[in-house]
């Protein structure tokens, strides 16, 4: 093989990986967004009668938990209280863990409400039907 066929042959092989190369490039410039989602009526139907009374017992429950009184066990108060117990004994790293746990209840009280705003956004959305819960 000469140094000229040489030449060509890699110079020829260079120029078919940059065409295929750019045919990949351009392909994943279509949107990769989710697709959206459809149910049909029954079973849109069967979420809002029993899914989402049970989502929203649970989002009440843990939100009456987490406000609940210093009996409440995992309650802001009741952890405030067991912190303050473990400092009393003279616990610090036990009552840093409580505080931490304190902090947390924060943002799950965030998220909680973040959820009921979905859920009531679904029920309205596709809850109001003639027979629907709402």
């Amino acid at each position: 093989m000469t140094s000229w066929t040489r030449i060509f042959a890699v110079a020829g092989s260079t120029a078919m990986l940059g065409l295929a190369l750019t045919g990949v490039a351009s392909a994943d410039e279509t949107p990769t967004g989710p697709a959206p989602m459809t149910i049909s009526a029954d079973q849109v139907k069967q979420r809002c009668e029993e899914r989402v009374p049970k989502i929203e017992a649970r989002i009440k429950a843990a939100t009456d938990r987490i406000n609940g009184d210093e009996n409440t066990r995992g309650s802001t108060k009741w952890l405030e209280a067991q912190a303050k117990a473990a400092r009393d004994a003279g616990h610090e790293a036990k009552a840093k863990l409580f505080d931490a746990r304190k902090e947390l209840r924060g943002e799950k009280l965030t998220k909680l409400g973040d959820a009921q705003k979905r859920i009531d956004t679904f029920q309205s959305e596709h809850c109001n039907y003639p027979g629907g819960t709402k």
